[in-house]
């Protein structure tokens, strides 16, 4: 049964509520943990019994991190690194120009100067070099260099590490493995193929953190100074949410703690970033995918691929102003080529009306903003969805995926079909290089792999409601409580709470694109809301003359702070007439 009977939204789906098993649970979670039912719901959905109610909503790092060991290669990459600080070595950091890349050289560059030592940064171009490893780039750093590390990137690149003669590699990723390891000293990656993965849902950063906490083992088996290694999980928070890991096990963790770390205001690049981005209150996990990591992401996407990394290791505030004004400005070019190329590639989506996969390839797309346009079309499809950009008879692609359905893995596959000249990634979203005469055929072939998984996908389409809440309910107090059960994110979605018979006191546009809007209860308290983009879809039309009318709203909770004050605001997802 439909929740509140909305069998068709404002924009076309159906609400559902918690079903009954999961309320009882809830109702009787709130009982003896002594804590308010929207809380509980949280809990109960995350399968958390009452004992345990209390270490989840207080999650501790130590009791939740994994010994390093558990990987493979790990103790001989963090001895290896321990060395060639030690004795002074030439280091190189090889990492992908995406977030998590740039905050796991941060990582490292960050542990690298307690020890009074530096490193050579090398990112390459997008367009110019494409994503890893390649065999100039590698040549270069191994002649130059004693030892190479390279974070989330090099497990596939077989040729390139081989190019790194006479040099020490050691990689640190996370990306999908083949059946053979390139030729490097050391490969630690939770997701090679001998790996069980346990420790799968770590994103590179994260993979990184657990080589540090292990050469912290090394130097202390040495008698010599370990660094604050919790200071930096700033980074590693940053990256998890950024590369939308799930936020389970000691992700949760490193992203709660990472946060408080944040918050404290000691990075001067993620300092710089977040008041040009306007950052009003303290920092959640929202603030780090859609306000920081574009800006991060742009320098990799449209301009210099170093500069998000060179943004998150500098300790000259200075230096960080100067450099997250560019990316911020980066960030605006992004905008406006991804506006064009996403218009399109919607359109041939709907044309194609595939109901397995999205996807769209045009000529000149620039290939820094073929990513985020698919995370666009697989927002406004519900589907894994693909978007292609090609230049002289060559389409580089990028994949995102939805829950359920391993993308990264099937890319995988048609590379190995010869489908795709290269493809690789991860379940949530992966990377390909195809000849433009074969995306046709490569695309029926993906959409043909990732039928199945999508087969045990019911009711995708549904808008799921946690429960219902009054406006005079929302209150700060009550939003730091449902912060507690999180971080929100993949794989652990925020609560999105239905109000039901609200009275539309205004609607009206802001900018071009979004809605902002306030309404209450019979008699009492009002509160606002925004919905992004909405003028984009149906919801703002359709709400956009909706004063003095009366609505079903739904949405998710959100705090902000301006001028010492606090406001709560609901983000606003979708809206039924009653």
């Amino acid at each position: 049964m439909a929740f509140l009977g909305i069998d068709s939204s404002l924009t076309g789906r159906r609400w559902t509520g918690p079903e009954a098993d999961l309320e009882r649970r809830a109702e009787g979670l709130a009982q003896q943990a002594a804590l308010p039912l929207p809380v509980a719901r949280v809990l109960a959905e995350r399968a958390v019994d009452p004992a345990e109610a209390a270490g989840f909503l207080a999650p501790k790092l130590r009791d939740l991190l994994p010994d390093p060991l558990a990987l493979r290669d790990m103790g001989l990459a963090a001895e290896r690194l321990v060395e060639a600080a030690v004795r002074g070595q030439r280091i190189a950091i090889f990492a992908d120009y995406d977030v998590d890349g740039g905050a796991s050289a941060a990582l490292l560059i960050d542990w690298l100067h307690s020890h009074g030592r530096s490193a050579t940064l090398y990112i390459p171009d997008r367009i110019d070099e494409g994503y890893g490893p390649n065999v100039p780039a590698m040549t270069g750093l191994a002649a130059a260099h004693d030892l190479i590390v390279c974070v989330d990137c090099g497990t596939l690149s077989h040729e390139a590490l081989a190019a790194a003669a006479g040099c020490d590699v050691i990689v640190l990723d996370h990306h999908l493995g083949a059946e053979t390891l390139p030729p490097a000293l050391a490969v630690v990656n939770p997701n090679r193929m001998d790996e069980d993965g346990a420790l799968g849902h770590l994103c590179a950063a994260g993979v990184v953190f657990l080589t540090l906490v292990q050469a912290g083992r090394v130097l202390r088996g040495r008698g010599l100074p370990e660094p604050d290694l919790m200071a930096m999980l700033d980074l590693v928070a940053l990256a998890t949410v950024a590369d939308v890991a799930p936020l389970v096990g000691v992700n949760r963790a490193f992203v709660r703690q990472g946060l408080a770390v944040m918050a404290r205001r000691q990075r001067p690049g993620l300092v710089a970033l977040s008041d040009i981005a306007r950052l009003d209150g303290p920092p959640a996990a929202f603030h780090l995918g859609f306000l920081l990591g574009p800006r991060i992401n742009a320098g990799g996407r449209v301009g210099r691929a170093d500069l998000g990394a060179l943004c998150l290791s500098t300790r000259d505030t200075g230096e960080a102003g100067r450099l997250a004004a560019q990316l911020d400005e980066l960030n605006r070019d992004r905008r406006s080529i991804e506006a064009s190329v996403r218009l399109e590639a919607l359109a041939q989506a709907e044309a194609r009306g595939d109901p397995r996969l999205s996807w769209a390839a045009g000529p000149g797309w620039h290939p820094g903003v073929v990513g985020i346009v698919a995370a666009r079309l697989k927002e406004a499809t519900d589907l894994p969805s693909v978007v292609i950009g090609v230049d002289h008879g060559i389409g580089k692609g990028s994949a995102r995926s939805v829950p359920g359905v391993d993308l990264g893995r099937a890319i995988q596959r048609l590379a190995a079909e010869g489908l795709l000249l290269k493809g690789g990634g991860h379940a949530m979203a992966a990377g390909l290089t195809v000849a433009e005469a074969q995306i046709p055929a490569a695309m029926a072939r993906l959409a043909d792999l990732i039928d199945r998984d999508l087969a045990g996908r019911t009711g995708s389409g549904d808008l799921r409601i946690s429960g219902l809440l009054e406006p005079s309910g929302a209150t700060p107090q009550m939003f730091r409580m449902l912060e507690d059960a999180g971080p929100f994110g993949q794989a652990a979605p925020a609560p999105r709470f239905a109000f039901a018979d609200q009275l539309i006191d205004s609607a009206a546009t802001m900018g071009d694109r979004h809605l902002r809007l306030s309404f209450r209860s019979a008699g009492g308290p009002a509160l606002e809301a925004v919905a992004w983009g909405a003028m984009d879809g149906p919801l703002g039309p359709g709400l956009i003359g909706a004063k003095g009318r009366r609505f079903h709203l739904a949405g998710k909770l959100e705090l902000s702070t301006w001028g010492g004050r606090e406001r709560l605001r609901l983000r606003l997802d979708d809206a039924a007439p009653v």
